[in-house]
């Protein structure tokens, strides 16, 4: 099996940057990588990367289409590939869509790379992709900020049209947001082929979160500090959320889009735990430890991009 060819499946904003760090990080030694970026149409996604990579780099992206609900689809893409990391995922949808995808389409990815390193970073089908490759390791993720992200850009958009901006329950669900780059660079670590990275993630679970923990009504305020906008900030109970969620759930996705499970959702903390256990690992001391630097703060980052 060859030791340079790394597979993306998905082709998001977190995609695109462990990409571009697998190809353009001074710690990637190995100018025979091979970077194979593999979605339904990963096309687009070429050609965004094409532009931001340097030239010398560019020559190392593959394409290579799949379809994660079609395990027929999954082995060619796979062959001869060192590592998997899987990000595909949707946030919008039916049941029977989260589970086809989130679900069942992690359980053929593993299923199919049951013989590679594999690195999955969405929390559903967890138990399935570990009782097909023990050896796979899962990063979970809190909110995850970045030029591209969905979240502050959504809001910030939002505060150009509202006269308010909503939370709901009094926006007291907890995050720790983690820049993309920080992910992207532990992604790239653990792909370097070094023996003792390998040993220390097979087979475990890292929840990855910034340096701080900030409330959903601060996440807002934050919003709005950057962007130099005054709106008030309104608390909508829940229950109005969910009952909001249905209808706009059933109408083409938009700026105003949200589910009744995204409100549901936010009843929850969504922060990391502090007390690892036996199949954890911190993602703050593998950053310090083979990214060489601590974790990435908000305020250092989502002012340069907001507007």
């Amino acid at each position: 099996m060859a030791h340079n060819k790394i597979v993306v499946c998905g082709a998001g904003f977190i995609g695109k940057q462990i990409a571009r760090n697998l190809l353009s990080s001074p710690t990637n030694k190995d100018p025979k990588r091979i970077v194979q970026l593999s979605s339904r149409n990963p096309t687009p996604l070429l050609q965004a990367l094409e532009k931001s990579v340097p030239k010398t780099s560019s020559s190392q992206l593959r394409v290579e289409p799949l379809d994660i609900t079609d395990p027929s689809t999954l082995a060619p893409a796979f062959e001869g590939a060192h590592t998997v990391i899987s990000l595909v995922g949707i946030l919008h949808g039916r049941p029977s869509d989260f589970e086809k995808i989130q679900w069942r389409g992690a359980e053929n990815v593993a299923a199919t790379a049951n013989d590679i390193a594999y690195w999955r970073t969405k929390g559903l089908g967890e138990s399935a992709v570990l009782a097909a490759h023990p050896e796979a390791t899962i990063i979970r993720p809190s909110l995850v900020f970045g030029p591209e992200d969905d979240f502050f850009n959504r809001f910030a958009k939002l505060a150009r049209f509202l006269p308010v901006l909503p939370v709901f329950g009094g926006g007291h669900a907890r995050f720790q947001p983690v820049y993309v780059g920080d992910l992207a660079e532990a992604v790239e670590a653990m792909c370097r082929g070094d023996h003792e990275i390998e040993l220390a993630i097979s087979g475990k679970i890292m929840e990855a979160g910034g340096p701080r923990v900030f409330t959903y009504l601060e996440l807002m305020e934050a919003v709005l500090k950057y962007t130099h906008r005054y709106r008030p900030i309104v608390s909508v109970p829940f229950w109005m959320g969910v009952l909001s969620g249905r209808f706009s759930e059933r109408l083409p996705v938009n700026l105003f889009t949200i589910t009744k499970d995204q409100v549901k959702q936010l009843r929850y903390d969504n922060i990391v735990n502090p007390d690892l256990k036996p199949n954890e690992l911190s993602f703050e001391d593998f950053v310090q430890n083979y990214c060489s630097h601590s974790l990435t703060p908000l305020y250092k980052v989502v002012p340069s991009y907001l507007d």
